[in-house]
C-alpha cells in the first residue's frame, strides 16, 4: 500500500476515525453503564470494600485507582513517545495501547467485587489503554494535516467521536432498560413464584429483570471492548507508520524519552507563545477534566430528583444531551476560532465556564441540571477540540511531535489528579457546591493567562 499524501482527505478522515473507535470507552465506561454498574455492585452505597491492604468506601477506591492511572500515563507518556520518535514506530505503541483497553473492557465483563484485585486491574487497562493511545494518536495530527487543516479535522475527530459513542451507548441502554428485547431471560422467577401472591410473583419478576438489566450492562463492556478494537483498524490501516525507520531500541534508547522530554522543556523556554499557552491550558483544562468526571455524581447528589427512576433516567438524558450537544459546540467552535483567533475563541470559553460554576452552585431542580448539562456539553466540545488544533499549530517546525505532545498529555493528566484532588477535599470539608464554585478560580486564571500569550494574526 502506497502511503498516502499529507492533507489528503483520506488520510484526514483515517486519523480522525479513531475518535469514532475509542470514544466508546469515555461514555460507556466512564460516564455511565460503568458507573451504574459499580454502584449496583455494592448492596448499600455505605458498604466498604478491602483492597490493596485497607479497608475503604467503594467510591474512595475507584478513585484512588483513577487516579494513579493517571500519574501512570503521565509518566510513561514521555518514556514511551520519546522511543517512538527514535525508533519511528508510533503506530505500534498506539496499536499496543488500543488492543490493551479493549481488552480491558472486555475483561470488565468479569468486574466482582469478590474479585476485586483482578477487576480493578482490568478497570487500569482500560483507562490506561485509553489515554495512553491518546498520546500517539494526538501527536499524528501535525504530521497528517497542514496548520490551515488542523482545527476543522480535530473538530470532525471529536465530533464522530460523539456521534459513534452515542450510537453505541443507545444500544446498550436499550440493552439495559429491555433485556427481554435482546434474548435476556428475565421469566425465570415465574416457575419459583408461581403459587405467590400477585405483589410476590411481582417482585420476582422485576428481581429477574434487574439480574438480566445486571448482565446487559456486563455485556455492554464486551461491546465496548469490540468496537474499539475494530473500528481502529481502518485508522491503523492508512496512517504512516512514523518519521524513522530500522532504528532498533536499545538500554540507551529506553531512556531517551526523558531526554527528549528535557530537551523539549528546553525548546518550550526558547518558545514564549507555546510556553505561556501550555501554561494556560494545564490550568483550565484541569477544571475542564474534573468537572467532566464529577458531573454524574454531582447529579446524582446534589438534585432534588423526585423519584429513584427519574434520577436514573435524568443522568441518562442529561449524559446523552452532552455528548450530543458537544458535537455542536465542536463545529461551532472552529468556525469561530477562523472568525475570531483561536486563543479569542478560547478565552469567551472559559468565561462562559465561569458562568457555569455560578450557576451550578445554585441549581438544585432537574431542569435547571439539564440546563446546565447542555450548556456544559457546548463548551466542552469546543474547548477540547479547540485545545489540542491549537496546541498543534502552535508547534515549531520538527519531526518530534510525538515528544512534544507527550507535554501536552503530561500537562493534561496531571492537572486531572490535582483538579481531582483539589475537589475531593473541599467536597470533604464543605460539599460539592463549594467544589464546583471553586473551580471558578481555574478557570479565571486561564483567562488571565489567555491574555499573556502572545498572537500573531493568523492565531
Amino acid at each position: 500500500m502506497s502511503q498516502l499524501k499529507k492533507g489528503s482527505k483520506k488520510l484526514l478522515n483515517a486519523w480522525a476515525f479513531y475518535d469514532w473507535a475509542n470514544s466508546v470507552y469515555t461514555l460507556t465506561i466512564a460516564s455511565s453503564i460503568f458507573p451504574l454498574f459499580y454502584s449496583n455492585l455494592f448492596d448499600t452505597k455505605e458498604e466498604l470494600v478491602y483492597a490493596f491492604g485497607f479497608e475503604m468506601k467503594q467510591t474512595v477506591l475507584i478513585s484512588i485507582v483513577t487516579a494513579f492511572t493517571f500519574l501512570v500515563v503521565a509518566f510513561l507518556s514521555p518514556l514511551l513517545s520519546g522511543i517512538a520518535d527514535y525508533v519511528g514506530n508510533k503506530k505500534n505503541f498506539m496499536k499496543f495501547f488500543c488492543y490493551m483497553g479493549g481488552l480491558g473492557c472486555i475483561g470488565l465483563y468479569f468486574f466482582d467485587k469478590d474479585r476485586i484485585h483482578i477487576s480493578m486491574l482490568f478497570y487500569f487497562m482500560g483507562l490506561l489503554g485509553y489515554w495512553g493511545s491518546l498520546v500517539f494518536y494526538n501527536s499524528y495530527l501535525p504530521d497528517i494535516a497542514f496548520p490551515e487543516q488542523q482545527d476543522s479535522i480535530s473538530a470532525k475527530g471529536f465530533s464522530w467521536g460523539y456521534f459513534g459513542s452515542v450510537l453505541l451507548l443507545l444500544l446498550n441502554l436499550a440493552m439495559v432498560m429491555y433485556p427481554s428485547w435482546f434474548g435476556f431471560d428475565v421469566s425465570i422467577s415465574k416457575a419459583l413464584s408461581i403459587n405467590g401472591s400477585e405483589t410476590e410473583i411481582a417482585a420476582a419478576l422485576e428481581k429477574a429483570k434487574n439480574a438480566a438489566s445486571f448482565e446487559a450492562m456486563k455485556i455492554s463492556f464486551i461491546t465496548v471492548g469490540l468496537w474499539w478494537v475494530l473500528f481502529s483498524q481502518y485508522t491503523f490501516y492508512h496512517l504512516p507508520k512514523g518519521s524513522f525507520k530500522g532504528r532498533k531500541v536499545t538500554k540507551a534508547i529506553v531512556f531517551n524519552g526523558f531526554r527528549e522530554l528535557q530537551s523539549v522543556w528546553t525548546d518550550l523556554k526558547n518558545n514564549l507563545r507555546l510556553k505561556r499557552y501550555l501554561n494556560a491550558f494545564f490550568v483550565f483544562s484541569m477544571a475542564v477534566q474534573t468537572i467532566m468526571l464529577m458531573a454524574v455524581y454531582f447529579g446524582e447528589k446534589e438534585i432534588l430528583w423526585e423519584s429513584e427512576a427519574q434520577k436514573t433516567i435524568g443522568l441518562i438524558v442529561s449524559i446523552l444531551a452532552i455528548q450530543l450537544v458537544a458535537v455542536l459546540g465542536a463545529v461551532v467552535t472552529s468556525r469561530l476560532s477562523k472568525s475570531y483567533g483561536n486563543i479569542k475563541t478560547l478565552i469567551i470559553i472559559n468565561i462562559i465556564w465561569m458562568g457555569l460554576c455560578f450557576y451550578a452552585y445554585f441549581m438544585k431542580t432537574p431542569v435547571q441540571f439539564y440546563i446546565a448539562a447542555t450548556l456544559v456539553g457546548f463548551v466542552m466540545g469546543g474547548v477540547q477540540s479547540l485545545g489540542r488544533s491549537t496546541y498543534s499549530k502552535f508547534l515549531p517546525e520538527t519531526k518530534d511531535t510525538t515528544s512534544y505532545f507527550s507535554f501536552y498529555d503530561v500537562a493534561e493528566k496531571i492537572g486531572i489528579v490535582i483538579g481531582m484532588s483539589i475537589f475531593a477535599i473541599v467536597d470533604e470539608k464543605y460539599n460539592m457546591r463549594y467544589a464546583i464554585l471553586f473551580l471558578f478560580v481555574f478557570f479565571l486564571i486561564g483567562v488571565i493567562l489567555l491574555f499573556r500569550v502572545p498572537r500573531l494574526k493568523t492565531d
